[in-house]
């Protein structure tokens, strides 16, 4: 079973950064979950992908408004995967989770995500 913990949302002016982490654990090498993600629920929106790191290789993936801006990456030694978020704009606020899927890629695809966070808010105004 993966648990997943956010932390690092809070309030920030556009421009602006915020560093969320994600905390992991129960997705050892034998668990077969080795892809986490970062998803963004907007208020009256859809949640939809942000960043994917496959642990495997480090590889990574990003949505089109992320690219350039936002930056995964992991740390194997504490199990936490970092969402480093620059040049914030109104349109990244949302409620983040970090999810875990199966599979040996890096995936925006949020169908393949089996356990989730319970979010942490990111407001930009």
């Amino acid at each position: 079973h993966v648990q997943l913990v956010e932390s690092g949302g809070g309030s920030v002016r556009p421009g602006g950064s915020l560093t969320l982490s994600c905390a992991v654990s129960g997705n050892g090498d034998g668990s077969g979950y080795r892809c986490t993600g970062w998803f963004r629920q907007a208020p009256g929106q859809e949640r939809e992908g942000v960043a994917a790191i496959y642990s495997g290789d480090s590889s990574a993936l990003y949505d089109d408004k992320a690219k350039g801006r936002f930056t995964i990456s992991q740390d194997n030694a504490s199990k936490t995967v970092v969402l480093q978020m620059n040049s914030l704009e109104p349109e990244d606020t949302g409620v983040y989770y970090c999810a875990a899927a199966g599979g040996e890629w890096a995936e925006l695809d949020q169908r393949r995500y089996t356990y989730w966070g319970q979010g942490t808010q990111v407001t930009v105004s």
